[in-house]
């Protein structure tokens, strides 16, 4: 038997060992190391709103599953837009989330014309996170109980008989509205505000006689009777309000509309890191305290698959696309 000095095994065992890794692919050992430094998550909206408090909870809940700071990082401003281009313009290795809503992704680049950076190819899709559908609410000074009496009371006085409030022309109230008369075929009069306080203000006070509220607002002000919810414009009934109908199966077929919560990286990120960030973003998504606040503010959670955003992300492109275009709306300068 051949003994082979001890200097000779200890060096053979290591190339052995080292081999594997020498072999590597080029950055696989930095993709199978990820994170190894903070991660910033843009948020194309101020601080304080919705959007920003369920980011940062998730932010939150992020850094306890990647191991590595998630820092928020607020860019406001044209339409989220300036958000995004940030986040499009960034490198491709991990270290960059956006936390965008479809009023962005799916809604500027028709209000706007033109985006600083291109909607479909720059940023690759992570998880939808979560929906937000609203209900179309009346004032209690008009004379219906549910929908089909409001769809009865509107078209008797089309097109500018009854008014409806939203937060400016282009916001989500305003398209919403717009995509409910274009199915049901019928019109009323758009009274744009500043903001959905104002747009809620001014139908508490029977300034306009219906608009869409976010349903956790709309919950208890319909509890004191200071307006009547008439349909969800969700595909399916909340848990909060199951004897509330959708619209949809009111008889207005095809109505959907919801503020929609969605992760994006950088496009061209590895494969390996685009895993490792949706499978901890699920995760945060699916605890605890971040699907409470979610279904708090009336949120139906989703937490998909990257794969699965593309046949979403065309279907929402071209409903709020049609409408936009084919009635001329231009966001509220």
């Amino acid at each position: 038997m051949i003994r082979l000095p001890r200097r000779v095994v200890l060096s053979s065992g290591l190339a052995a060992l080292a081999s594997p890794l020498l072999s590597r692919p080029k950055g696989a050992l930095a993709q199978d190391a990820y994170p190894t430094r903070p991660i910033r998550m843009i948020v194309p909206w101020p601080p304080g709103g919705v959007t920003d408090v369920v980011a940062r909870l998730i932010a939150l809940k992020l850094s306890t599953e990647l191991g590595q700071s998630v820092v928020v990082e607020n860019r406001p401003g044209a339409s989220g837009t300036i958000g995004h281009a940030a986040a499009a313009q960034a490198e491709p290795d991990g270290y960059t989330f956006l936390f965008g809503t479809n009023s962005t992704y799916a809604m500027a680049p028709y209000l706007l014309g033109k985006v600083p950076y291109d909607n479909e190819k720059s940023l690759a899709p992570v998880s939808l996170v979560a929906r937000s559908p609203h209900v179309l609410c009346a004032h209690p000074s008009v004379p219906v109980k549910d929908f089909a009496g409001f769809l009865d009371y509107a078209r008797a006085r089309q097109p500018d008989g009854v008014t409806f409030s939203s937060a400016g022309p282009g916001s989500s109230g305003h398209l919403a509205t717009e995509l409910l008369m274009s199915i049901a075929n019928f019109r009323m009069l758009h009274v744009p505000y500043r903001g959905g306080g104002p747009a809620l203000q001014a139908l508490l006070a029977g300034q306009v006689q219906v608009s869409f509220v976010n349903l956790v607002v709309a919950m208890p002000l319909a509890g004191d009777k200071r307006m009547t919810m008439l349909g969800v414009s969700a595909t399916e009934r909340m848990p909060s309000v199951p004897d509330l109908p959708t619209i949809s199966e009111l008889g207005v077929a095809g109505f959907e509309s919801s503020t929609d919560l969605a992760v994006f990286i950088p496009a061209g990120t590895p494969k390996p890191i685009l895993q490792r960030i949706h499978s901890a973003l699920v995760a945060a998504i699916k605890s605890a305290d971040v699907s409470a606040v979610l279904r708090k503010e009336g949120a139906i959670i989703v937490a998909g698959a990257p794969e699965d955003f593309p046949a979403y992300f065309a279907k929402e492109n071209a409903k709020w696309r049609d409408i936009i275009l084919s009635h001329g709306i231009k966001e509220q300068q």
